[in-house]
């Protein structure tokens, strides 16, 4: 080979080598420009579809050791054929797993799922707990593969969201890409999971970041594209559930019980999310009281689960196949009445047990029941005017599942790519916006926010409600050296009247003294303990807190509208 040519090929390799690192250098210093931004949407998202299709393969592998069948939609035909005391010891033998794994690599032993996604996207510049959220995930592998009856789309989006934590950690992204980055894998996730690209768009958006922002729709629309192709490659074109042949559709006349169906729906949705968290409420107060060790929690709850199951195996795993069977119309009325009052229970224990899982796949089921059941009703009152049955079962499962995920867009349009039915709209529709209506009064918005409500991290109400938390005192406090410092003797008497603030504390817990004291600034200082004085660092001026909260009201804003 010629001298020359060797020396051009050298030369090439070192410019295309420092070309290389000066652009990964600029992507880590700067952030990515557009086009490299697109570029990682595509890579984020088709890691978070990889994660939700092995996820969704390991449950199937796991079950089909356990029960014998790696079909999630026929598992509870194939667990009446197992002999009782294996139902029974399944579920307990998981829930042991769980608690171990959620003792030993969670602080509080408590699943991560979406509400803590949401957080995240709103508080953490798009971030999540890693270390917790792979042990949720796979906590949350082991209960839905051994009866759990919950669903796999909370570990699955919380997963997505380690993913996008760790892409954003490494570009050290700024808040709104690393908001971007999370909402592209939350997207490829959901869309992986069921075969429904729209709606899994829609869903980071709407659920997620909370907001439709023109750009961040192009890289999310492109994660959740390439999470419905990891899917489709392995799984086909199919749609979740298989409907009956589509009639003439003659239901305009039924609005009204459509409309009386949302409702309903509404307030089903708001039992299942009450009992929910009063059953949380009473495993933690029980736990409390008897001194009963977390990491038995989850077992306790399998037990309860396993003892249900072996009169009612319908409640194992995420339910796919009774939702079939309500969306099919081929159980009668007292069929759903037992089926939707012992899956309710069956979340609350599995939820509140802390055995992982998300609400959305019981909130179909739950759903397709109440509104099979409500068919079976009306068609028999009302038979002149009345279409088929399965058509109710269709707008009850959108209008539950909407009213529990807060999300009526992304679950209309999910409803419709996990049946394949788009001829049904308008009755889904009428059902769905009664039923988050309804429920979004009666609870704090959906499911997540009320459990982050819970935990009080405010983010139902906006923006505006929880920015004041994102600030330290200490970060916006004028320290007793600034030239504009306040009267040191005035804060001292100032502290002596009760009137100081803890240096470690939000501007969430600060406003309020202002309003209350009605002075100028607030001294701050530390507080090391009863005896000890409290050291004086400086002091929050009012006018300084109101700058803060405002440039954070304007930023919001100017993302969310970008």
């Amino acid at each position: 080979m010629p001298k020359a040519f060797t020396h051009f090929l050298i030369n090439t390799a070192q410019e295309a080598k420092t070309s290389f690192m000066g652009t990964w250098v600029a992507l880590r210093q700067q952030g990515p420009s557009q086009i490299q931004f697109w570029f990682i949407a595509l890579l984020v998202g088709i890691a978070s579809g990889f994660a939700a299709l092995l996820f969704r393969k390991g449950i199937e592998a796991l079950q089909a050791f356990l029960y014998g069948t790696d079909d999630i939609y026929t598992i509870h035909s194939f667990a009446e054929s197992l002999a009782w005391y294996w139902i029974l010891l399944i579920p307990i033998c998981g829930g042991l797993v769980v608690g171990v794994i959620l003792h030993n690599f969670t602080p509080d032993g408590r699943i991560r799922s979406v509400a803590d996604v949401i957080e995240g996207a709103a508080l953490r510049d798009g971030r999540v707990e890693t270390r917790a959220g792979i042990a949720s995930a796979l906590a949350s592998f082991v209960t839905l593969s051994s009866g759990g009856s919950t669903g796999r789309e909370g570990p699955v989006v919380h997963l997505a969201g380690v993913i996008a934590t760790k892409v954003s950690r490494y570009i050290n992204a700024d808040g709104i890409t690393g908001r971007d980055l999370l909402g592209c894998a939350v997207a490829a996730a959901v869309s992986a999971s069921f075969n429904a690209p729209i709606a899994g768009a829609l869903f980071a958006l709407e659920v997620v970041l909370r907001h439709f922002a023109v750009h961040a729709f192009a890289p999310i629309a492109i994660a959740a594209v390439a999470g419905t192709v990891i899917n489709r490659i392995e799984y086909g074109g199919v749609t979740e559930f298989a409907l009956p042949a589509p009639e003439a559709l003659q239901f305009y006349a039924e609005i009204p019980a459509f409309i009386l169906l949302g409702l309903l729906s509404g307030l089903v949705a708001v039992i299942l999310m009450r009992s929910v968290f009063w059953a949380e409420d009473l495993g933690t107060s029980l736990q409390e009281q008897t001194g009963f060790p977390r990491w038995l929690r989850p077992a306790f709850a399998g037990a309860l689960l396993g003892g249900i199951a072996i009169f009612y195996p319908h409640i194992i795993g995420v339910g796919y196949e009774t939702t079939s069977l309500a969306l099919t119309g081929q159980l009668g009325l007292r069929e759903v009445v037992i089926f939707l009052v012992i899956k309710n229970i069956a979340v609350a224990i599995t939820m509140a047990g802390r055995m992982g899982g998300g609400v959305f796949s019981p909130s179909l089921m739950v759903g397709a029941l109440l509104g099979l059941g409500f068919g079976l009703i009306a068609t028999s009152i009302f038979p002149d005017v009345s279409g088929t049955v399965t058509l109710y079962a269709l707008a009850g499962m959108g209008a539950v599942a909407a009213a529990v995920l807060g999300a009526p867009i992304s679950t209309t349009l999910i409803v419709f790519e996990l049946t394949g039915d788009w001829q049904t709209g308008l009755a889904v529709m009428v059902a769905v916006s009664m039923s988050t209506a309804l429920a979004s009064r009666i609870v704090d918005r959906s499911f997540f926010l009320t459990q982050l409500e819970r935990r009080d991290v405010h983010l139902a109400a906006g923006p505006q409600a929880y920015l004041l938390s994102m600030f330290r005192v200490a970060a916006v406090m004028r320290e007793m050296d600034d030239p504009r410092a306040a009267d040191e003797q005035t804060c001292w008497e100032m502290i002596a009247d009760g009137i100081y603030v803890d240096g470690n504390a939000t501007l969430e817990a600060a406003m309020p003294i202002f309003d209350r004291a009605a002075v100028a600034y607030i001294p701050v200082v530390t507080l090391s303990g009863e005896d000890t004085p409290p050291e004086l660092w400086g002091a929050l001026f009012h006018v300084d807190a109101l700058k803060a909260y405002n440039r954070a009201l304007a930023d919001t804003a100017a993302e969310e509208h970008s």
